[in-house]
C-alpha cells in the first residue's frame, strides 16, 4: 500500500516519506514492504545517486506496530516467520545497497525505528529527537534492531541503550556516535538534502565502490581489509584509464 509511503525527486536525491502519522510512522507490515521494494527500486534507477528517508508528520518512527501482534501467534508459525523475515531484510537492505542513505530524524525514532535511523549511512537528528530502545519497558525485546546498534557504539552502551530503555536527545545521541548532525527541528530535513546532494553529485560508480568496500571491511581484521582496498584501488584505477582512453 504505497500510500504509507511517499516518494518524491530533487534532481539525483530519492526522498522516501513514511506517511503514518496518525500512527508516528509505526511499521506495519505495508509500510515495511513499501520501504524494502522502495530502496532496492531507488537503488537500481539510474537516475537516482542518494536516498533521503524521513517521515511525515511529528516523528521518524515509532517503531512496530504493535497493533498486528495480536495476529502474530505461535498457531500461525508461518506468519511469524514471513514478518521477521521481512525485518530483517529491511534491516539489511541498507548496507547492500550501492547508494547511500541518509536519514532525517524527528520526534519519535523508537525501537524498529531507531534501527532504521542507524542502519542509513548517514543520519541527521533533531535536537529534540527522542532516539531508544525501549522494548523492554513493553516486555518485549530489541532484537533484530541489536545487529546495527552493537557494530556503531561501544558494548557498554549499546547494552545500556537497550538495558535501560530511555531514550536519547539529538546531542546525547551524536555523543554515542549515532548520527552525524544535531540541527533545530525545523532544519532536519533541509541538511539531510543538503547532504544527499552532496554525494549525488559524485561520481555514480566512485560512490558505489565506496560503500561496499566501506560495509565489507567493517567488520574484517586489518590484512583482509587490506585486500579489499587494494582490489578497489587497481579496479578504479582501471576505470578511470579505460574512461580516458
Amino acid at each position: 500500500m504505497m500510500e504509507h509511503l511517499l516518494i518524491e525527486d530533487r534532481g539525483a536525491v530519492r526522498i522516501l516519506t513514511m506517511n503514518r502519522p496518525e500512527k508516528h510512522n509505526a511499521l506495519n507490515t505495508a509500510l515495511t514492504q513499501a520501504l524494502l521494494d522502495s530502496l532496492r527500486a531507488a537503488d537500481s534507477d539510474p537516475a537516482i545517486n542518494a536516498v533521503v528517508l524521513t517521515g511525515a508528520g511529528k516523528s521518524f518512527c515509532a517503531g512496530a506496530d504493535t497493533t498486528e501482534f495480536s495476529a502474530l501467534t505461535p498457531e500461525d508459525p508461518q506468519a511469524v516467520t514471513a514478518r521477521a523475515d521481512l525485518t530483517t531484510a529491511l534491516h539489511l537492505v541498507f548496507s547492500q545497497m550501492n547508494k547511500p542513505v541518509i536519514s532525517a530524524v524527528r520526534g519519535n525514532a523508537l525501537g524498529g525505528g531507531a534501527g532504521l535511523a542507524i542502519a542509513c549511512d548517514l543520519s541527521v537528528m533533531s535536537e529534540t529527537v527522542r532516539f531508544g530502545y525501549p522494548e523492554l519497558k513493553h516486555g518485549i525485546v530489541a532484537a533484530v534492531v541489536m545487529a546495527n546498534l552493537v557494530r556503531q557504539v561501544g558494548r557498554k552502551q549499546a547494552f545500556e541503550l537497550v538495558a535501560l530503555a530511555e531514550p536519547l536527545d539529538g546531542h546525547a545521541a551524536k555523543a554515542m556516535g549515532l548520527c552525524n548532525r544535531v540541527v533545530p527541528d525545523a532544519q532536519v530535513l533541509d541538511v539531510a538534502l543538503a547532504l544527499a546532494s552532496t554525494i549525488a553529485g559524485w561520481s555514480p560508480i566512485a560512490m558505489a565502490t565506496t560503500k561496499r568496500s566501506f560495509h565489507r571491511v567493517a567488520d574484517l581484521a586489518l590484512a583482509p581489509a587490506l585486500e579489499i582496498g587494494r582490489d578497489a584501488n587497481v579496479m578504479m584505477r582501471g576505470f578511470r584509464k579505460a574512461k580516458g582512453a
